[in-house]
Formats: C-alpha cells, sequence, structure tokens
C-alpha cells in the first residue's frame, strides 16, 4: 500500500444549513454545527476511513478546537502530524448552506497562515510514497514557501505527486499562471469545472483538460451531478464516469475532498482511470448525505 502524505490546511467548519430561502438583511432558521474541515485534512480523514496509510501535515492553534481537530484526524486513523501555533487561532471557515444544498464559505485561514518549511517532517518523504499538496496552502502567501518545500522534497526523492485547485475565487485572486508554476511537476490536477475554466480561460471541461495535459501528465475534471472526467494527453477522449445518484443532498461540503479520496488509492494500485473515477464518484456521494466535510466518525 502506497502511503499518502497530505500537506495542507485544517479548519473548523461552523455548517450553518438555513431551513428557509435566505432572507436578507433578515432572519432565517437554520441547523448550526460545528464539524472539522479544510480540504487538506477532509481528504487525509476520507483516506483513512477508506483504509488508507495517511500522515496529515499541517498547523493549529494553541486552543481548544486545535486540540479536537487533533484528536478527530488521529480518530480517523490519520497520522497527524501538526504543529501548534502560539499566537494564532485553528483556521475558522463559516459555510453558508441553502435550503437546496448550495454552500458559500467564509473562511479564516488562522494558523495555516503560517506553515513553514520548518513544519515539514522529513521522514515523511521517502521514495514510493504519494505526496497530495492542497491548492490552498500554496494560494495562501503564508504557507507557500512550505507548499514548494514540501513539493521540492517530494520530487528529490522520487514521490509520485497530486495537487488540487482548492477553490475557484482564490484561485482567481491568485492566477492561474502562478499556480501553473508552483504546481510544476505534479503528475496528477484536480479541478472542478469553474477551477478548471479560471486556469484555462475554456468553459467547456474538455477542452480545459486537453489544456491542462500541457502542465501536468493526468487531469481529472470534477463535474459534479455529472460525475468526473478523466484525460491524458497521449488519449484521443477523456474517460467519463457518471456520479452515483443520491435521494437528497443534504450538504455540498467536502464532496471534492471525498471524490480525491475516492480516487487516488485505485489510481496509485495502477487501476484503470474508469475504475478510480468509479470510487472517486462513490465516496463524494456518501459525502453529501450528511453535514459536515468529514466522514462520521
Amino acid at each position: 500500500m502506497t502511503r499518502v502524505v497530505v500537506v495542507g490546511d485544517l479548519m473548523t467548519d461552523a455548517v450553518a444549513r438555513a431551513r428557509y430561502a435566505l432572507a436578507k438583511a433578515s432572519d432565517t432558521p437554520a441547523v448550526v454545527t460545528m464539524h472539522g474541515g479544510g480540504s487538506g485534512a477532509n481528504i487525509a480523514s476520507w483516506l483513512a476511513v477508506e483504509g488508507a496509510d495517511v500522515a496529515f501535515v499541517g498547523r493549529r492553534g494553541a486552543d481548544i478546537t486545535g486540540r479536537n481537530r487533533d484528536m478527530e484526524l488521529m480518530g480517523y486513523g490519520v497520522d497527524a502530524r501538526l504543529v501548534m501555533d502560539p499566537e494564532r487561532p485553528t483556521g475558522t471557515c463559516v459555510v453558508l448552506v441553502t435550503h437546496k444544498g448550495d454552500r458559500t464559505m467564509l473562511s479564516d485561514p488562522g494558523a495555516n497562515a503560517a506553515l513553514s518549511p520548518e513544519d515539514l517532517p522529513r521522514d515523511l518523504f521517502s521514495q514510493g510514497g504519494h505526496l497530495h499538496m492542497s491548492g490552498y496552502t500554496l494560494i495562501n502567501e503564508g504557507s507557500r514557501e512550505a507548499g514548494m518545500t514540501a513539493l521540492d522534497a517530494a520530487k528529490q526523492v522520487g514521490m509520485s505527486i497530486s495537487v488540487d485547485c482548492a477553490s475557484s475565487a482564490p484561485l482567481e485572486r491568485a492566477g492561474a499562471e502562478p499556480f501553473l508554476e508552483w504546481t510544476d511537476g505534479a503528475k496528477l490536477l484536480f479541478a472542478n469545472a469553474d477551477q478548471a475554466r479560471v486556469l484555462t480561460g475554456r468553459d467547456d471541461p474538455e477542452a480545459a483538460a486537453k489544456v491542462l495535459t500541457a502542465f501536468f501528465p493526468q487531469v481529472v475534471i470534477k463535474l459534479g451531478a455529472d460525475g468526473a472526467l478523466w484525460y491524458t494527453n497521449n488519449r484521443a477522449e477523456p474517460v467519463r464516469v457518471p456520479a452515483v445518484p443520491v435521494e437528497r443532498i443534504v450538504d455540498g461540503t467536502g464532496a471534492g475532498d471525498a471524490f480525491t479520496a475516492g480516487f487516488l488509492p485505485p489510481w496509485l494500485d495502477g487501476k484503470p482511470a474508469a475504475e478510480a473515477l468509479a470510487a472517486g464518484c462513490a465516496l463524494a456521494s456518501k459525502a453529501i448525505t450528511h453535514l459536515g466535510a468529514r466522514p462520521r466518525l
């Protein structure tokens, strides 16, 4: 089994799910719950629950939420390598979920923004392993050097590397060209249709995937209700797999992270792309049937 090392963000998600349509400038009844979050930590959690050997590298505050997030990761079976920040709080994200399941996020990275090259445990970077780099770590100026150092360390020892695009708005602010430069050397890119458009200017996901294979040997584009596609530059057409239907979407938060965690193990085992895509879609369908971005503990 290939060991997966995830370098990324750790958050506490305050999820507010509205019971009705949002009444702007007024009051809307909602169910408000607190959950572990952060794209990188979510991916590590889903991987561990699915039986993968996974370590997570990140930074937390010296606060009770940081301690809770640390214990949670260990509860999932993640080898959690969290550095405690004496000054900054654990990152927090307010997730507004409409009555239809659409979500908007307001995030404060907190300690994530101070992740430094010194925080990276060198014993995790070894030949035969796989590094998954959260796009948030590269997009955030404070943690970028740590992200770049991790990518360099992985390349030096011959680890395979995958990266994701974080979220379309911060990706657009950072710029397509810089992001493509930072992620040079990664074998696999995960993006959704919006992120792929930001990186390529192409609205059609297939066209965007073809452009992106100039930078990454393999590209996966998550298409939500339309499933996902995988493309590599020596193929005429992408491989497509439909989404797994669910009766009711409760909360889409973390669905993309669950997809990544479902895709990686079969992909690392050398299984066909269609099998890895199907595994990703199956895990994403699990994630959207309950509140929060992580598996149920």
